[in-house]
């Protein structure tokens, strides 16, 4: 049976043929999710060695799906939040569909990888419309199972599909998880048209189409001069144009953004102290996790034959992240219940420290493979407990209606430093790569190590002299809690979105009792 009032969800009972079909095809969309969250970082030395390119040049089909998703995460989201949210998940997939197929494609020419994994990035916006509708079109007991399941099934998926995309890379060819990927997502297309209801209950929502035509120039800019200085040259007139521009168009973003009545991002909430500090640790932290991520995929795959690395295949780098992955799920998880009894704002350096000290060992003991799983462990530790912490710490410091908002600014935030970590990686490793040579020297490694390590004690640093404005634990009402723990699955599973709509859940949940 469903029910539905005037200006209220449909709701869809299990006693349907939909009912009961509504959360497996959600859990296939985070399958998808997991599937192209994991077709990167492993498979970077595979393609540049492909498609003839540097490494560093390599990085990009990395870099520029996170950079995608940084930018269309919000615009999907605000479009999702509103009637249209099958239409966005079926537009969304489609879009994956392509770029999947145009990365699979049998060629040489790199630029077209390059705008398939961009596409591809589409897909990192697409879970946190699942958990919406999950949210909206199930009974509220049904919906917290369905969460629930959603945030098992995206993070054990993305550490499943790092060894899976290897042992595909190793056997028959990368271009093969591509076409798998492209295969599921026209499944998806099939399941979601069928099966997922229409939100005619949401209204529309306005769309900062300038913020989004300034952010994606600004930030690509940005990211081209870290990542090609060395071969432009650092003191080059085009690096230096480049960058000025793209200052100059961040500085317009900035000023657009805190006058327009509908932000693509809401930087006014970061006048609040609480909210910038953890804003900013989010950013600076994503930066280190990239940067390590980055170095950890291509030092195992780096031949032993160069006096250093492991000279391990894809699966084995693959299965190196599972642990990270696996460990971010469990500590998140205890971090959240720490959060009820002790200070967020306490733990939140500690979760920091935890990955500035996997970097240090990633700089000076990464000479052997138990090594590097157990850095993976440590990091994963600090990256979950981190993710925990900040939507935790936002959701005390602002107002409950600006609550979503917030949220989605440190996703965005969080994700551009990603996109940062994994240019900037690219851009260390490539200064300590010798003319004519095709591996870095090892100090470069050791170099990007201490980078991240810094940054990481920059953060750490921000987030212990945060001024608290509570020495007692935060206690979040359960609509509150379920916030929270949205915003840390689609963390850790590498997704973004902006869903204004969140505040909303305990009326559904009321209009539904």
């Amino acid at each position: 049976m469903t029910t539905v009032n005037a200006g209220t969800p449909l709701v869809i009972e299990a006693n349907v043929p939909h009912g009961r079909a509504l959360v497996p095809v959600l859990v296939f969309v985070g399958v998808l999710v997991a599937v192209v969250s994991s077709l990167g970082a492993p498979l970077i030395p595979t393609i540049g060695t492909d498609y003839g390119v540097s490494f560093g040049t390599a990085q990009w089909s990395l870099t520029i799906t996170v950079l995608v998703g940084a930018v269309i995460s919000p615009v999907v989201g605000r479009f999702g939040d509103g009637p249209h949210r099958k239409r966005m998940l079926l537009v969304g997939l489609g879009v994956v569909v392509v770029g999947s197929a145009l990365a699979a494609l049998p060629t040489t020419i790199f630029t077209l990888l390059l705008i398939g994994r961009g596409l591809q990035g589409v897909g990192l916006a697409l879970m946190p419309l699942a958990m919406g509708v999950a949210r909206d079109h199930l009974p509220v007991e049904r919906s917290r199972s369905a969460l629930a399941t959603l945030s098992v099934t995206t993070v054990v998926g993305v550490g499943l599909g790092y060894p899976i995309t290897g042992v595909i890379a190793e056997y028959l060819s990368f271009r093969v998880g591509f076409w798998m990927a492209a295969g599921l997502g026209a499944l998806a297309m099939v399941a979601v048209a069928l099966v997922v209801p229409k939100s005619t209950h949401r209204l529309s929502q306005r769309f900062d189409l300038a913020g989004a035509a300034l952010l994606a120039p600004a930030l690509t800019g940005v990211l081209l001069v870290i990542s090609e200085g060395e071969t432009w040259g650092w003191g080059s007139w085009p690096l230096w144009t480049v960058l000025a521009v793209s200052l100059v168009i961040f500085a317009i973003w900035i000023w657009h953004e805190l006058r327009t009545s509908a932000p693509l991002v809401n930087l006014r909430l970061l006048r609040d102290r609480i909210v910038l500090t953890t804003n900013a640790t989010g950013m600076v932290a994503g930066i280190g996790m990239y940067i390590q991520t980055s170095l950890i995929v291509r030092y195992i795959q780096t031949p032993t034959s160069i006096s250093y690395g492991l000279g391990a295949t894809v699966i084995v780098s693959g299965l190196a992240l599972v642990p990270m992955s696996a460990l971010s799920f469990f500590s998140s998880r205890l971090t959240t219940r720490l959060g009820q009894r002790i200070n967020p704002g306490r733990l939140l350096p500690f979760g920091v420290l935890a990955l500035a000290a996997s970097l240090v060992m990633t700089a000076f003991a990464r000479g052997s493979l138990w090594e590097i799983f157990v850095i993976m462990g440590i990091s994963g530790i600090g990256t979950g407990c981190a993710f925990a912490v900040m939507p935790r710490m936002i959701v005390g410091a602002v107002p409950a209606d600006e609550t979503s908002s917030a949220l989605a600014t440190n996703q965005v935030l969080r994700t551009i430093g990603y996109s940062i970590g994994s240019a900037l990686a690219a851009a260390i490793l490539t200064a300590h790569t010798a003319a004519g040579a095709t591996f870095p020297a090892d100090d470069g490694y050791t170099v990007g190590s201490l980078v991240g390590v810094v940054l990481c004690v920059v953060a750490a640093l921000l987030s212990w002299l945060l001024p608290t404005r509570r020495s007692q634990p935060l206690v979040l009402s359960a609509d509150q809690q379920l916030e929270v723990e949205e915003d840390v699955d689609a963390a850790i599973s590498g997704t973004i979105a902006l869903d204004e709509g969140l505040e909303n859940a305990d009326t559904h949940e009321r209009d539904i009792r």
